[in-house]
């Protein structure tokens, strides 16, 4: 009988120095993805990939440009491996991932190819970075307080500036964005269970239309097919339609750039997922920080973490 297996994506914020090395030194088919990644976004990068990705530094790492097409490449990395040693029949149910990670689930939902997804976050951390050096934001976790009570306080510390959800991760855990004196009267109001992120800027909300649009045109140089597998959306935490009415992944698209500016719904993604998902739940590479969060989401679900073999 074929094992029912569900994979969770990491987003940005699980990079290392020295991610998926483990899987590079055990697995041809790993070796194979970070040969690739180096060869595609050698003249972006100016700089292997790889190099980056297993020895740092740290501060490179970090930078969001290189940060996520180098999670992307880690994750699909330890894909390929585990798929080498689950057969033929992974016995894909679904696919979901953290914010950059939704890249890596259409990737595996076969919606566009290895490199055009690579190129495609290579361009999507540029334009978010260019985005957080044109304003002044940032991000704040909220621990212990529930998804209405961080709207209202949202709602309370926006004032006349910027300030939104941008992260309902798990029950009790939401990250607010915006602007730095919209944080401060955040944190404030939060009564000691807020903590300032350090973050390039802030992400997932008005700050990142700059981003968002330049996406809309990068989105649409890409070929796109329908999901083999239900991928859940972060704007929605519903499956992308494969049914898309134009038949050319625009409706996919249009959630691609919405992301961007959006909440991450991601506690909700897992309820989805918990609801309509039978099998194994695996975590790919690298770090565990969605295995933590399913922990918080719905604890009788156990995640198989794979930032090692």
């Amino acid at each position: 009988m074929t094992t029912k297996r569900i994979l969770l994506c990491p987003g940005q914020g699980a990079q290392a120095v020295g991610m998926g090395k483990a899987w590079y030194d055990a697995s041809a088919a790993a070796r194979e993805v970070f040969a690739a990644a180096d060869d595609i976004l050698h003249d972006a990068l100016g700089e292997k990939l790889s190099t980056l990705c297993f020895d740092g530094p740290v501060e490179t790492l970090n930078k969001t440009s290189v940060a996520q097409p180098a999670i992307y490449t880690a994750s699909v990395a330890s894909f390929a491996a585990l798929r080498d040693q689950w057969g033929d029949d992974v016995g894909l149910q679904a696919v979901a991932g953290l914010s950059l990670g939704e890249y890596t689930a259409l990737h595996i939902a076969g919606v566009f190819s290895f490199a055009d997804g690579l190129r495609l976050v290579e361009q999507r951390g540029r334009f978010m970075q260019q985005a957080c050096d044109e304003t002044d934001g940032t991000m704040l976790a909220l621990i212990g307080i529930e998804d209405a009570r961080a709207e209202e306080i949202a709602d309370q510390a926006r004032q006349d500036g910027v300030l939104t959800c941008a992260n309902f991760n798990a029950p009790g855990q939401v990250v607010l964005s915006g602007d730095r004196d919209a944080c401060k009267r955040a944190l404030d109001l939060a009564e000691g269970a807020g903590k300032e992120l350090t973050v390039a800027g802030a992400f997932h909300s008005p700050f990142m239309a700059s981003a968002s649009e330049k996406m809309r045109a990068a989105l649409a140089a890409v070929e796109f097919h329908a999901p083999a597998v239900p991928v859940v959306a972060n704007v929605t935490a519903n499956p992308h339609d494969p049914h898309d009415p134009q038949g050319n992944g625009d409706a996919i698209r249009r959630l691609l750039v919405d992301q961007i500016t959006s909440p991450v719904r991601w506690s909700q993604s897992c309820a989805w997922l918990v609801a309509h998902c039978a099998g194994e739940y695996h975590e790919l590479c690298p770090g565990k920080v969605l295995a933590g969060l399913m922990r918080r989401i719905n604890r009788p679900t156990k995640v198989i973490n794979h930032n090692a073999p």
